[in-house]
């Protein structure tokens, strides 16, 4: 057995188990991969961890264009996924909550270039003070961006017991449907977990519901063979919104994960969870391979190394503490020089 030491980044939650990660894409033609973005906040400095400005967001949207990426609303890139059309680079821009400043900042500029994106909308703050009204919200929906929903309220469901959790994330949904029916004549088709936070039986339901696929917040690349009802996307904000690690994470392509054990997102009583993953490795530098968790050293263990697949553990190597959202980020290059990437989320919901 082989142990690896190498330094961190990123953290998420612990539960036994295992499960294959391949739920909902299936193509008819050649391995596809999309890269998908997350915004919430344009040209507005109050607010650094969810904020890029307007000069970022300008030159993000200028070098996928530039460098001819296809870019989709995010049912359209699934769609892409599952056809069989040819294969091209392709990234979406999601934008979450529905801020005024995406109308006054982002919107003109998607309009600009006539890029399309998809905008994540929580109903309950409609028309507040920070948010987007229904009038600009029609306004954005005529303009080639996509309506997704985003729950009701917004609320950390994971803090709710089991016993209420799933009924009120299920009447959540419906209520923001109806909404969204009501005062735009549209029924979004794609839907965003609050906070990236959602354990399996809330990602059941909301594929019950008949939603096309769902995003989450952990970063990495969507792929033919992902859980489209978990899609990862890279967070942008202020302190990685700069050009140069845009066009890193455009660079990036998928760890094709094949098993993941636990499955689960909750953080238990164990502080240093394992994380199992079981991978197609055949082109993948494993020796180089590095693992990023939020302000600490990770341990990493090599179980089994075949000709096709390896199986690794991954270890903080200090307990997590006192972190809500926590992620383990692993990155691995081909033989090409190319990164592959894959993070897992841990949730305490202890922690508020």
């Amino acid at each position: 057995m082989k142990r690896i030491y190498v330094v961190l980044i990123m953290l998420i939650g612990f539960r036994s188990g295992a499960q294959r990660t391949d739920e909902g894409l299936q193509s008819p033609g050649e391995y596809k991969e999309v890269v998908c973005f997350v915004y919430h906040r344009f040209g507005d400095s109050r607010y650094p961890t969810t904020n890029v400005s307007v000069k970022d967001f300008e030159s993000h949207l200028e070098f996928l264009i530039k460098n001819e990426f296809q870019i989709l609303t995010f049912s359209d890139a699934i769609s892409y996924l599952q056809s069989s059309k040819p294969v091209k680079r392709t990234a979406v821009i999601t934008i979450d909550d529905g801020y005024k400043s995406f109308f006054k900042n982002g919107l003109p500029l998607l309009e600009k270039l006539g890029v399309p994106a998809t905008l994540f909308i929580n109903t309950k703050t409609v028309g507040g003070n920070d948010y987007m009204n229904w009038e600009e919200l029609k306004t954005a929906s005529k303009s080639k961006v996509e309506i997704g929903n985003h729950t009701h309220s917004h609320d950390y469901f994971l803090n709710a017991p089991s016993s209420s959790r799933y009924k009120v994330f299920k009447e959540e949904i419906e209520l923001s449907q109806s909404l969204i029916l009501q005062h735009m004549q549209l029924e979004p088709k794609v839907f965003s977990f609050p906070y990236g936070e959602f354990d399996l039986e809330m990602k059941n339901i909301v594929k019950g519901a008949g939603f096309k696929a769902a995003a989450a917040q952990n970063s990495g690349v969507i792929y033919t063979g992902s859980d489209i009802y978990k899609c990862p996307r890279f967070p942008m904000s202020e302190a990685y919104a700069a050009k140069e690690k845009f066009i890193e994470k455009a660079s990036l392509h998928a760890l094709k994960i094949d098993r993941v054990s636990p499955p689960d997102v909750l953080l238990t009583d164990e502080r240093q969870p394992t994380l199992t993953l079981t991978f197609e490795s055949s082109d993948l530098r494993l020796e180089q391979l590095q693992c990023f968790v939020q302000g600490g050293t990770c341990e990493v263990n090599v179980l089994e190394k075949g000709k096709d697949k390896a199986t690794v553990t991954l270890r903080p190597a200090k307990p997590i503490t006192d972190r809500r959202r926590t992620l383990y980020t692993i990155t691995i290059p081909d033989h090409s020089g190319a990164w592959h990437w894959y993070s897992h989320l841990w949730i305490d919901a202890k922690v508020d």
